[in-house]
C-alpha cells in the first residue's frame, strides 16, 4: 500500500464517517471526493463498501442499549415489537426499489453533475421545510405508528439520486410528517441499520470478485478510520439538533452543488465523470 493509496483511503474514510449520518449526502461527497483524487474503479466499488459498514457500526455502537433492549423484548414488550416493526415497514419501499432501480441508477446518476444538482434542490426542500410551520405529532421514537413509518421509508428512496442524502430523507420527511426533531433524527439512525447492512450486503455478495485479500491494509484502514469519524459526526448532530435548526446544512449544500457546478460550467476542473 503506497503513500498516496493510503491518503485516499483515510480522506475518503473520513468522508464517509462525517456525512454518512449529516443531511448533506455522504454518496454525493464520495463520487465528489473519489472523481478528485481519481480513486475509481472496481477497487473503489468494493472500497466504499467496507467503508460505509465502518459508518453503520459506529452508529450501532452509539445505540447498542437501544439495540440490546429492544432484542430482548421483543418476546414480552408490546413496545419493542412495534418499534421493530416500523423499522421492518419503513426498510421494505427501499429494498424494492434499490433491487429494480440500482444498476440503472449507477449507471446513469452517478456523477458529480447530478450530485451537485441534488444538493441544490435538497438544500432548497430543507430550508422550506425548515421554514414552514411545525406541527409536532410525534415526540419519541418508540410512538410511531405504522403509517408514519412507512411514510419515512418512501421519503428514504428519494435518497437513492445520490445526492440526495439518505439522513436528510427521512429526517426532513420526519419532519413534514409531524415527527419531533429528536425523533426523526434517531429513526433516521436506526433505519440507517438495515438499510446500509442490507445494501452492504447485496453489494458485498454481488461483487464478490472485487475483494483480494491484498487490498486488505487498506479497507482495514479505510474501515477504522470512517467508524471513528461517524462516531464523532452522529454524537455532534444529536448535540446540534437539540438547539438548532437543520438550516446550516441546508445552506452547506446549496453552496457547495454551486460551486460544483460553476467549476463544471467554467471548465475549472475536469469531471471525468460528468463528460458523458
Amino acid at each position: 500500500m503506497d503513500m498516496w493509496t493510503a491518503a485516499s483511503a483515510m480522506v475518503l474514510g473520513i468522508v464517509e464517517g462525517l456525512t454518512e449520518f449529516l443531511p448533506i449526502s455522504s454518496t454525493g461527497h464520495q463520487i465528489i471526493v473519489a472523481d478528485l483524487l481519481d480513486f475509481g474503479g472496481e477497487r473503489a466499488m468494493a472500497f466504499n463498501i467496507i467503508i460505509q459498514l465502518g459508518a453503520i457500526l459506529a452508529v450501532m455502537w452509539e445505540f447498542r442499549a437501544k439495540i440490546l433492549s429492544v432484542t430482548a423484548g421483543l418476546a414480552s414488550q408490546p413496545s419493542a415489537r412495534r418499534f421493530t416493526l416500523n423499522l421492518l415497514i419503513a426498510f421494505l419501499p427501499a429494498v424494492a426499489l434499490g433491487v429494480l432501480f440500482s444498476d440503472l441508477i449507477h449507471r446513469y446518476l452517478f456523477n458529480p453533475v447530478t450530485v451537485a444538482i441534488a444538493l441544490v434542490v435538497g438544500g432548497v426542500v430543507m430550508l422550506w421545510a425548515e421554514k414552514r410551520q411545525h406541527v409536532v405529532r410525534v415526540e419519541r421514537v418508540d410512538d410511531l405508528h405504522w403509517s408514519d413509518a412507512l411514510k419515512i421509508g418512501c421519503a428514504q428512496c428519494l435518497a437513492m439520486i445520490p445526492g440526495t442524502s439518505r439522513s436528510g430523507s427521512t429526517i426532513i420527511g420526519g419532519l413534514l410528517f409531524g415527527l419531533s426533531r429528536t425523533a426523526a433524527t434517531e429513526f433516521s439512525f436506526f433505519l440507517a441499520m438495515p438499510t446500509m447492512v442490507g445494501a452492504a450486503v447485496y453489494s458485498g455478495y454481488k461483487y464478490r470478485h472485487l475483494f483480494q485479500p491484498a487490498d486488505l491494509p487498506i479497507f482495514a484502514l479505510g474501515f477504522v478510520v470512517s467508524f471513528l469519524f461517524a462516531i464523532i459526526a452522529v454524537r455532534a448532530l444529536l448535540d446540534f439538533i437539540a438547539r438548532h435548526s437543520y438550516a446550516v446544512f441546508a445552506w452547506y449544500r446549496i453552496a457547495f452543488g454551486l460551486l460544483i457546478l460553476l467549476t463544471w460550467q467554467m471548465n475549472w476542473v475536469d469531471w471525468a465523470t460528468a463528460r458523458g
